[in-house]
């Protein structure tokens, strides 16, 4: 949408909503985020293991964010907390790493049909496809001598372990649908160099929200990718892959999401390690989020839950309206400024 659009579409919103009025109509569900698999957490209802697995539900969307280390372990903390996987618009596996993906099995036994986002990899588990240019030929060989009698198909296709999932793979940072964007980052640290990581960024009317899984390119990179859609990062959720850095390294993480991103809200789990969550602690204070396996996080956005909708509008005004907000606003951005725009008339 160019910026004359733009305009034209907040003045359209901006009337709009003065004629909803201010009558009670039936608000939207609330916008959450909640921990499925962690380590830690005060749900007794809920098993602790080692990895991630996060249902984020905004804007109408119900996404799966990793899927936890062991299927039975996620199975039983899936229906501990009621979730229902059938209904799931997508899901995003960060990265291949196992304690994020290996819940997948039981994911696809209830809602095999579901779409799944993940990084794409050359001979990666997701699948994967390369040119046959990538390997050097020798013509003085026999057929039998070589791949595919010498005669490779231009493009070589790789099997996914999961084999018949509708796998979506991410090369570069991408927005899957208006307002979610999938950001695409590589690590260049020992241990994980050339590892690809998936982190999803909602545009909400009040900020980014931002669910990361592992942070293995660093919290830091992925922030600042974040904050390229939108400066203000409302909240950011997650591991960030601090569990075993030093004091001074920490520190320096802090101060950066503290005082260079100006993150309003942080709710750290997983892979960020004790002396992050003290150090988070003791720098966020009251916006501070405990993320503990179990927690239901609140991110109503601005504009949304608390939105009253209907009066003065006919039949079709309503339904134009919600048609429009759903497609080209799905999360209040617009809204937020059509009332704004209105203001300030």
């Amino acid at each position: 949408m160019n910026l004359k659009s733009s305009f034209l579409f907040a003045v359209v919103l901006a009337g709009l909503a003065a004629l909803i009025g201010t009558a009670t109509y039936a608000a939207e569900p609330a916008a959450r985020i909640t921990i499925l698999y962690d380590a830690f957490g005060k749900d007794a209802t809920m098993t602790k293991d080692w990895g991630f697995s996060a249902l984020v539900e905004i804007g109408g969307k119900r996404i799966l964010f990793d899927t936890g280390d062991n299927a039975k372990i996620f199975a039983a903390n899936v229906k501990a907390k009621g979730v229902d996987l059938t209904s799931l618009d997508f899901v995003v596996l960060s990265h291949r790493h196992s304690d994020h993906m290996a819940g997948l099995s039981y994911v696809l036994s209830v809602n095999p049909k579901v779409k799944i986002y993940a990084p794409k990899e050359a001979f990666g588990i997701y699948g994967s496809s390369v040119p046959s240019s990538f390997y050097r030929k020798d013509e003085s060989l026999p057929p039998e001598m070589r791949y595919y009698d010498g005669k490779p198909p231009e493009i070589m296709k790789f099997g996914a372990a999961w084999a018949d999932a509708n796998f979506e793979l991410i090369d570069q940072t991408t927005e899957i649908v208006p307002g979610i964007t999938l950001i695409a980052l590589i690590s260049d640290l020992p241990g994980t160099k050339e590892l690809k990581e998936l982190s999803m960024a909602v545009n909400t009317a009040d900020g980014i929200v931002l669910v990361v899984g592992c942070s293995h390119p660093g919290i830091e990179r992925i922030v600042e990718a974040a904050a390229a859609i939108n400066p203000r990062i409302r909240l950011i959720a997650g591991g960030f892959h601090l569990v075993a850095a030093p004091d001074e390294v920490i520190t320096k993480v802090t101060t950066a999401l503290q005082d260079r991103f100006k993150v309003e809200s942080i709710a750290p789990g997983h892979c960020t390690g004790e002396p992050t969550f003290a150090a988070l602690k003791k720098a966020f204070g009251d916006r501070y989020i405990y993320a503990g396996a179990g927690t239901s996080i609140p991110i109503g956005a601005e504009g949304s839950s608390n939105m009253k909708r209907g009066e003065g509008m006919t039949p079709d005004d309503l339904r134009v309206y919600r048609t429009l907000a759903a497609r080209n606003d799905p999360f209040g951005v617009m809204r937020a400024q059509a009332r704004r725009a209105g203001a300030d008339l």
